[in-house]
């Protein structure tokens, strides 16, 4: 019997212990493969970019969907349309092309100097190669939104399934978008309230509160909202399968006066609790600029107003995107600060003037306790900020233990991939293996998604990263044989 048992058992115990012991040589050859390409004083660049195009990448959490259109298909748009592009200011005309030098989208391409120029203004195309209209960079990058903004909003439905396509092409299996602005409401008695109230807290929350009440009531302000939700739900369809999944995020725009920055956090919170598509709410626009210095404490209020009224629906803020020079040294002090401690965001993105803010070891200390991730962009933070190598506080966060996720920003306008945003890391920083793949797997980690489906994601994830470190172990295998060519047969 007990050899009858034996004879039945072995099997079973090695063809279950088998794939494990397997897959776990597979993970090892590829730490090995990785480390091979990082170790050293010059990383293997061309080799690094094919092992992170191929490596499964979990999502993507900060992503722009304006941004992330090239200016190619913002043109083939303008021509669908029927407008024009001006080409002495390559801006975009909503009327036919016409004798004054409003010409359609194919006849700038032709002309391939008004071309060129287009591309530069429209994105950082040639900008570090000296050879475009320069510019001060941050300039140059919220600029282009003032071009393509006319048919990147008319076009979100062909706008995401592009998305999607390079998505699955890099082996990303997850995008959140910040997609539409959220509709707003003018209100200039609001305004003036709120010019009286000063920087009183309580006078503040209560004005705020008072606002929301009143919002929720008015015609407009709920219309704007439906029509949103209409939008995602259209424009979404068809987005979602085995391969892929996205969702969004609503989005205000901080350069705006303070009625209009308020409605549009409502709409945004009010937006995201009618449609489990939009997950979160998020702020976006340069920090540097006159308006965001100024209100900036003012707009952390009215997040922590709404949010008061819309407690489950997460946040995710711009904040410490500047750099040292942008602003006078105190505007450094308190944006991450505000941002956590009183907005209460759950992710922050950018996070670079960390070293900069009061207190910056308890803010360190809060960030890694709470466990609220810095949404890592190196493209965007060198060619916006000039924030690049060791002067990145990426450095800073993995020395402290506060979670962080690589993402991309606005990969049409810099012209870029998820994947090369590794490449960046990887080279720059020299993580090892078990770093870079645990950063794969905490970009569902943070996710704002519910539990099913980050473990649905993760499950997906688990089956390619297992496909992925296979093909490289089998890659490497055949690399160290020896190559036969056409002379050796002979």
């Amino acid at each position: 019997m007990r050899k009858l048992l034996s004879s039945l058992l072995i099997p079973l115990l090695t063809s279950a212990i088998a794939p494990t012991a397997h897959a776990a040589s597979n993970e090892a050859t590829t730490q090995r493969h990785f480390a091979s390409l990082v170790s050293g004083a010059e990383p293997k660049l061309a080799e690094l970019s094919l092992f992170m195009t191929l490596m499964p990448k979990g999502g993507d959490l900060h992503h722009h969907y304006s941004g992330a259109i090239y200016a190619e298909q913002y043109l083939e748009w303008v021509d669908k349309q029927g407008y024009c592009v001006d080409k002495a200011s390559s801006k975009i005309q909503k009327h036919r092309p016409d004798a004054k030098g409003c010409v359609s989208a194919q006849d700038v391409i032709a002309d391939e100097e008004a071309y060129r120029e287009l591309l530069q203004r429209w994105s950082s195309k040639d900008f570090s190669n000296h050879g475009a209209v320069k510019p001060p960079p941050d300039q140059q990058f919220f600029d282009t939104f003032l071009y393509f903004d006319d048919v990147a909003s008319t076009n979100t439905r062909e706008g995401l399934r592009t998305l999607k396509q390079r998505a699955i092409a890099e082996n990303l299996g997850y995008i959140e978008t910040i997609f539409e602005l959220a509709p707003s409401l003018p209100d200039a008695g609001f305004e003036r309230d709120l010019a009286a109230a000063g920087s009183d807290s309580a006078k503040l929350q209560a004005l705020m509160a008072a606002q929301l009440t009143k919002l929720d009531a008015d015609p407009q302000f709920n219309k704007g909202v439906r029509d949103y939700v209409a939008n995602v739900q259209v424009s979404s369809e068809g987005i979602d399968d085995a391969d892929f999944t996205m969702r969004y995020q609503a989005y205000v725009l901080r350069a705006l006066s303070p009625a209009l920055v308020f409605s549009q956090i409502a709409s945004a919170y009010k937006i995201a609790t009618l449609n489990d598509k939009v997950v979160a709410v998020n702020l976006v626009g340069a920090e540097n600029s006159n308006v965001s210095m100024r209100d900036y404490s003012l707009h952390m209020q009215m997040f922590k107003a709404v949010k008061a009224r819309y407690p489950n629906v997460k946040l995710a803020l711009h904040a410490g995107e500047l750099a040292l020079g942008m602003v006078p040294p105190e505007g450094l002090k308190f944006h991450i600060t505000e941002a956590v401690g009183v907005a209460g965001a759950q992710r922050i993105g950018h996070g670079i003037d960390i070293s900069h803010e009061r207190d910056a070891l308890r803010l360190i200390q809060t960030l890694r306790e709470r466990d609220i991730p810095i949404e890592v962009n190196l493209t965007s933070n060198e060619f916006i900020l000039g924030v690049k190598g060791a002067a990145h506080p990426v450095e800073l966060y993995r020395k402290h233990g506060v979670p962080f996720v690589i993402s991309t920003d606005d990969t049409g306008v810099t012209r870029h991939t998820l994947s090369n945003e590794y490449v960046l890391f990887a080279s720059r920083y020299k993580p090892t293996y078990a770093e870079v793949k645990k950063l794969s797997y905490d970009s569902l980690r943070y996710a704002f998604l519910p539990e099913a489906d980050k473990q649905r994601l993760k499950k997906q994830l688990d089956t390619r990263f297992a496909k992925f470190e296979a093909d490289i172990a089998a890659s490497e295998s055949r690399a160290q044989k020896p190559v036969r060519t056409a002379r050796d047969v002979k």
